[in-house]
């Protein structure tokens, strides 16, 4: 397929208690602190080439600060800027160099609901490893999904402007459609899209090793007291493990591994009712869905950002 976009990089945070969020994201999650700074720090899976996939900052307020996807080229940055400037969407700023670590070529601009997003070509690798058997720290980033309270017309927000491709689609006989998940590359999803009365983070979600790897890491969380809100199981749409817990903000952040890579060419997507049990968790060795559960990843609202009418 002739996507513009082709993987995400890392999603930024705001956190009023920046040291105790630092301390849970390096001692208990396993990040690494590549640059820290007052206020500021940015942190990498051992794993991934990306300079970092996760960037906290101090601040008042808890938010999504950025979602950052990558391109190929920056042919490829200026062709989606004039794209998106050309489609009415607004941009936060013009293609240009880059002055976080790694540097390369990007700008931003806003999605529907006023998530600023940032697109980029030609950020330096880094230097990282392939994670030896037991290490239980993440490999990569492997997806984000968002709240919205218009799920529908933010899917085809991204699917129109941004050509991700929907892979699979949950619902439940009560509440109708509620999740939906979207692909730039052959990966099932790098990015989902929840049904909630507000504008929020759902989830990250990071990479381990293997099962062996992902479940020593659940198992040092549940150790350490960390809330778990829902795992160790193994979901049907994009068949992947998982167990999500709670960041100290109340971030949901999660544990995978196996994420299903498709044929693009032949893949049709599929209508999942999650209030089977299998289709929520394929082992049953997760707590049940239930709403208690799924209000845990409402998070708190995003403010500061807008609801625009469907684009």
């Amino acid at each position: 397929m002739d996507r513009l976009i082709t993987h995400l990089r890392h999603v930024d945070l705001a956190v009023p208690d920046f040291d105790r969020q630092l301390e849970f994201y390096r001692d208990l999650w396993q990040l690494s602190p590549e640059t820290t700074d007052t206020g500021i720090a940015f942190l990498a899976a051992q794993g991934s080439p990306e300079q970092y996939q996760v960037r906290l900052r101090a601040d008042a307020e808890k938010r999504v600060d950025l979602i950052a996807f990558g391109a190929d080229t920056p042919a490829d940055v200026d062709a989606l800027a004039e794209k998106l400037g050309r489609e009415g969407v607004t941009l936060v700023s013009t293609p240009d160099k880059l002055q976080t670590p790694g540097g390369g070529y990007g700008f931003r601009f806003f999605d529907l609901e006023g998530r600023t997003i940032e697109v980029s070509a030609d950020v330096a690798t880094r230097v990282h490893r392939k994670l030896e058997e037991g290490e239980s720290a993440p490999v990569k980033l492997s997806h984000v999904v968002i709240n919205s309270p218009q799920p529908e017309a933010l899917v085809a927000w991204y699917d129109r402007h941004l050509d991700f491709t929907l892979s699979d689609t949950l619902f439940s006989p009560h509440m109708g459609e509620m999740m939906w998940f979207l692909r730039c590359n052959p990966q099932h999803h790098s990015l989902a899209i929840a049904r909630c009365p507000h504008v929020s983070l759902h989830h990250a979600s990071f990479e381990l090793r293997g099962i062996d790897e992902y479940m020593r890491g659940t198992g040092r969380l549940l150790r350490a007291g960390v809330e778990k809100v829902w795992g160790p199981g193994r979901h049907m749409a994009g068949n992947n493990t998982f167990s999500y817990f709670l960041d100290p903000h109340g971030n949901t952040v999660e544990y995978t591994t196996e994420l299903e890579c498709l044929d693009e060419d032949t893949w049709h997507p599929s209508l999942y009712d999650f209030t089977n049990p299998e289709v929520s968790d394929q082992w049953g060795t997760a707590n049940p869905m239930s709403e208690f559960v799924a209000k845990k990843s409402f998070n708190d609202p995003d403010r500061g950002v807008f609801v625009a009418p469907p684009v």
